[in-house]
């Protein structure tokens, strides 16, 4: 291991930041540990249907404060992908090149997990699997990918996005809700804040890349105004208090993104961009800094498969040990959330066999010839031009 650590060292350039790659992995992480804690399979009349803590549990929402991480990931991705096409346009490459070379490693292992549970569907129904079970299971794989459609969409228009203010996107949210809460607009109208919302952060990191937002100010001014106008949102509007979608509430902060989850987003962005000192002082050390380039190195396996190994343990508690409870029982009691947290070391362990299956379609190669790096004199193919 100690070798392992060295070799990541002296292969990452001494010009990268590793705060930006941290923000990341916590982005990643955070998502898959909320979607653990807040998503249930529930057996009911040896039917698995999808249920959450959050729909019996009041005071459990906070955990969606803490766990929903997708606008810290956006601006990550709107800071680097803006810094990497005034790189490529610098080199003289192409957009097109550009472009491929951004999608490849987040199409790959998209087109694999497809594959995989599309095969899985078609054997489940051939055995004559309870179609609503089947249905929830292929719900909790695919429903996350909307959020890597809408990522990719960004991605592609960076050199269109790249200078535009954060105001403007921020503006069609505030509209679109206007028109969607106070003037009855058809439902469908409100599916333009599915990119305008995420359009914010994103925008927000482009700026980032060109140095507009270096002061501890601004991140105060993100922090404190979006938290203000978030709670003033939640108390005075009407808006949902979970930042997540809760079933049985008749209006979802993510489906599609309302004025309140973006401005919750705008206070984790400040939070994010204040917390960059203290991330590069511990990011020094080189065992944390290797756990992060870790993670950074297998970031979308570790997203496209966290909900499969959640399955996997479910399904396979209820073939051996029957009806468990916080794995197979209604989330409606505070003893299924301790339950639950006893539950994720098990998917920790299925997500890294996963992890070993299929970490290599991320990184290009097969997963039996891959390795986060190689032995030897390290190089910049490993840790350092992938992470």
């Amino acid at each position: 291991m100690r070798d392992l650590v060295r070799r990541i060292e002296s292969a990452t350039p001494a010009d990268r930041d590793r705060a930006i790659d941290a923000l990341r992995a916590v982005a990643i992480l955070g998502v898959v540990l909320g979607h653990w804690m807040v998503t249930a399979l529930v057996v009911d009349s040896g039917t698995l249907h999808g249920s959450s803590p959050l729909q019996y549990l009041p005071r459990f929402t906070p955990v969606s404060w803490v766990f929903q991480t997708l606008a810290v990931f956006f601006l990550v991705g709107g800071q680097v992908g803006a810094r990497s096409y005034a790189s490529a346009r610098a080199r003289g490459e192409s957009y097109g090149r550009w472009l491929r070379a951004r999608m490849s490693r987040l199409l790959r292992p998209v087109v694999v997990v497809l594959f995989v549970w599309t095969v899985a569907a078609c054997t489940m129904l051939a055995a004559e699997a309870d179609q609503d079970t089947v249905r929830a299971l292929c719900k909790l794989v695919w429903s996350p990918l909307w959020f890597l459609v809408v990522f990719a969409v960004l991605t592609a228009a960076t050199p269109l996005v790249a200078r535009l203010h954060p105001l403007w996107p921020f503006a069609v949210v505030l509209i679109t809700d206007l028109c969607r809460f106070g003037l009855d607009a058809p439902g469908g109208f409100a599916s333009v804040n599915v990119v305008a919302g995420w359009l914010v952060p994103y925008c927000l990191g482009a700026a980032w890349s060109r140095g507009d937002l270096c002061s501890r100010r601004s991140g105060w001014v993100l922090l404190i105004g979006g938290a203000a106008t978030t709670a003033a949102l939640v108390l005075r509007a009407g808006y949902p208090a979970a930042m997540v979608g809760v079933p049985g509430l008749e209006i979802s902060n993510l489906d599609p993104p309302t004025l309140a989850v973006v401005t919750f987003g705008l206070a984790q962005c400040g939070a994010a961009l204040l917390l960059l000192g203290p991330l590069r002082r511990v990011l020094r050390r080189p065992a944390v800094w290797a756990a992060v380039a870790t993670v950074n190195l297998s970031a979308m396996t570790i997203y496209l498969w966290h909900q499969t190994a959640m399955i996997a343990v479910t399904t396979t508690g209820l073939l051996v040990g029957g009806t468990l409870p916080g794995l197979h029982t209604v989330p409606d009691a505070p003893g299924w959330v301790l339950a639950r947290v006893a539950w994720l070391p098990v998917f920790v362990t299925a997500l890294l066999i996963c992890w070993l299956a299929f970490r290599g379609y991320e990184q290009g190669r097969s997963p039996r010839r891959s390795v986060v790096i190689r032995k030897g004199r390290p190089s910049k193919s490993a840790a350092a031009r992938r992470a």
